[in-house]
């Protein structure tokens, strides 16, 4: 008698990652053919079901997608911790770009969605936020606290992990003393987080491209980026006063807080809407 078990076909395995199936569903062994497919058909069923509940109650109860609903929560978190919420544009200039030190010899510059020839979709929302410190240092009494959410573009991997369009949150305070720096960074972190719904992440040091070694916050995967100025690249922009920031992926926060299987199902989707895939 043969010991051999079988797993999920290649389309129920597709159908199960659709329906957002843990890992441990998507690796399951069956002793036999017919076992394994009447246990895809009761699973299929009650992913669905799951589904259908969910998109229910989005249509009469929440009306909001879950990434709507971080990205408020985040922001009155932060005014309530003295932020000032800004917008800024999502076409910048390549002027911008080479003055974060993206040129074309650059990794980051072949990512880059181009509008013609000195202008591009925003890769990041550093650049803008550096150009309204340098203004707001003349009006506002420091320490100056700024934060901006929105969408940034990349010409990035495909895989579970990138997307071309995502939704960063960049918050960055400047003005205080360059000691409280590390510090500083650890409660921002750990405001964002807690907000977000995350409780086990750490902390790790990683080489950046765009700034050189970065404070990453990683819970499987890197939700964010710090940086502790003063920084080589503040001159270009006439920054002198320490500061301190951190960038946020409000999709891949979302990946980890719901367990997605694809960061595809927490952001701006045709085949999804909030998590749920729409072929059901």
């Amino acid at each position: 008698m043969s010991n051999t078990k079988c797993g999920w076909t290649v389309s129920q395995g597709q159908r199960l990652r659709e329906l957002n199936a843990p890992e441990n569903v998507l690796e399951q062994q069956f002793p036999t053919e017919r076992e394994r497919n009447m246990n895809f058909l009761e699973l299929e069923q009650t992913y669905v079901r799951q589904s259908r509940e969910h998109l229910r109650k989005l249509r009469e109860n929440r009306r909001r997608p879950r990434l709507c609903e971080l990205e408020e929560a985040l922001a009155k978190a932060l005014r309530k911790a003295g932020f000032v919420q800004v917008v800024t544009p999502i076409l910048i200039s390549k002027t911008s770009l080479d003055k974060m030190s993206i040129r074309s010899e650059h990794k980051l510059y072949k990512q880059v969605f181009w509008v013609g020839d000195k202008k591009c979709l925003r890769p990041m929302l550093a650049s803008n936020l550096y150009s309204l410190l340098r203004k707001l240092e003349k009006i506002w009494v420091k320490p100056i606290r700024i934060f901006e959410v929105g969408p940034c573009f990349r010409k990035d991997t495909a895989g579970k992990h990138h997307m071309n369009e995502f939704t960063m949150l960049n918050l960055v305070e400047m003005g205080l003393p360059v000691k409280t720096g590390q510090r500083r960074l650890k409660e921002l972190a750990d405001m964002v987080m807690k907000t977000s719904g995350i409780k086990d992440y750490r902390t790790v040091t990683h080489k950046s491209e765009v700034y050189g070694q970065t404070i990453d916050f990683v819970a499987g995967i890197e939700l964010a980026s710090g940086v502790i100025g003063p920084h080589p690249l503040d001159s270009r922009w006439g920054i002198t006063d320490p500061w301190v920031g951190i960038g946020f992926g409000l999709e891949r926060l979302l990946m980890v807080r719901e367990n997605f299987g694809n960061i595809q199902r927490a952001g701006r989707a045709l085949l999804y809407l909030d998590g749920e895939r729409l072929n059901i």
